[in-house]
């Protein structure tokens, strides 16, 4: 994802933050300094990739395990990246994953099953969680956030204690990587027909397992019908989202889902066969003119990190496919296709996410841009 020098930082920034007006390439004289937590991962690597050209941040901290602790990024780091990993970053000591690092937005791509602790110890110490875990999608004060979609739900970190506290501290939780996609081609849906049902079967690429992954020998010439914990994140997950606010809490959307997951030999790209029940008639025209017309307000913030059209709709009978239209909006947008009548619900369809980019990391992003945005990060 690359940016250029005419994306301006929103009107709500400090005046040290704003384009410098006097110099005709109009570039910042300050970025908003953010850290990665877990920084040597494959999420974490993502996000290196994402951040190094943003108009609006600047990576100041990386934290990772005590065998990296000390080392310089280059020499902790197994870069599995397509570029070259920045000179400037890979000179940056790595720290200790403790909140005293230089920055107040953190992005925490460490394992689920420590993230829980360390992210409720940096917003209580006054920063900016943003998680790419799932140990605090699922609580009650924590908005589950696509910004497409639930923008509005940003409401619940009023409610959260830290924030309360007078500390400023917060979280913000990414759905899972395949729900993300799925989201986004349900929500136009969801508002002009209704859903009541939803199957959907994920074919999971290779990189969604980080690293090491999934052994190759294993994954080579063959699928593997199981994803610990996938199924359900799926099946609960876009309930909340879809949800609606009341005053302090998410009422869920009303939906039943059934996933089955699967990890399939493609490096990246997540890929859902899907079949609904709407709650309103609706003809195969108009379901596409809802994709069409998705126009969510986000849209309107034209955020660096915004896709120009978020879905896109394609009428050849084999597409869409991870190699020929992952990287589409530069990794940020929703690929659909094959939209055919379904013997068992209304309609069925393909649909096609990058993983790593809208699913995560790029997805993560979105998420800090739209919080800038929306006055709850200052620097």
């Amino acid at each position: 994802m690359n940016f250029d020098d005419e994306n301006v930082p929103p009107e709500n920034l400090p005046e040290t933050l704003i384009r410098d007006r006097t110099d005709s390439s109009m570039h910042f004289r300050k970025k908003i300094p953010v850290g990665i937590l877990g920084a040597t991962g494959c999420v974490g690597q993502k996000l290196i990739e994402l951040l190094k050209k943003h108009p609006w941040f600047e990576i100041t901290a990386l934290t990772g395990s005590e065998k990296s602790q000390g080392k310089s990024y280059k020499d902790a780091v197994n870069w599995m990246q397509t570029t070259l990993l920045p000179e400037e970053i890979g000179k940056i000591k790595i720290s200790a994953t403790e909140p005293n690092i230089p920055c107040k937005i953190v992005f925490s791509a460490v394992s689920s099953d420590v993230a829980g602790e360390i992210e409720s110890k940096f917003a209580s110490h006054g920063y900016a969680v943003i998680s790419l875990a799932s140990a605090h999608r699922m609580d009650a004060d924590v908005p589950l956030l696509v910004p497409e979609v639930n923008a509005d739900h940003l409401k619940l970190i009023d409610t959260q204690k830290t924030k309360k506290s007078g500390k400023g501290g917060f979280i913000v939780a990414k759905p899972n990587c395949a729900v993300a996609g799925l989201v986004l081609a349900l929500r136009p849906l969801a508002l002009e027909f209704g859903l009541e049902k939803v199957h959907v079967v994920t074919m999971q690429s290779s990189s969604g397992a980080g690293i090491p992954g999934v052994p190759s020998l294993a994954l080579l010439d063959n699928i593997i019908p199981y994803i610990e914990g996938e199924e359900e994140k799926v099946e609960i997950e876009p309930q909340k989202i879809l949800g609606e606010l009341k005053i302090d809490q998410i009422e869920p959307y009303k939906l039943t889902i059934s996933a089955s997951c699967n990890r399939v030999p493609v490096t990246e790209g997540h890929f859902e066969v899907c079949s609904i029940k709407l709650k309103e008639k609706a003809s195969i025209s108009d379901i596409k003119r809802a994709w069409r017309e998705f126009f969510p307000p986000i849209q309107e913030l034209k955020l660096p990190s915004s896709p120009a059209s978020i879905l896109h709709y394609f009428e050849e009978k084999d597409f869409p496919q991870p190699k020929l239209h992952r990287d589409l909006e530069k990794g940020m947008g929703v690929s659909i296709g094959r939209l055919r009548p379904c013997p068992l619900f209304d309609y069925k369809f393909d649909i096609l996410s990058h993983n790593m980019v809208r699913g995560a990391s790029g997805g993560a992003i979105l998420m800090a841009e739209l919080l800038v945005k929306n006055g709850y990060i200052f620097w």
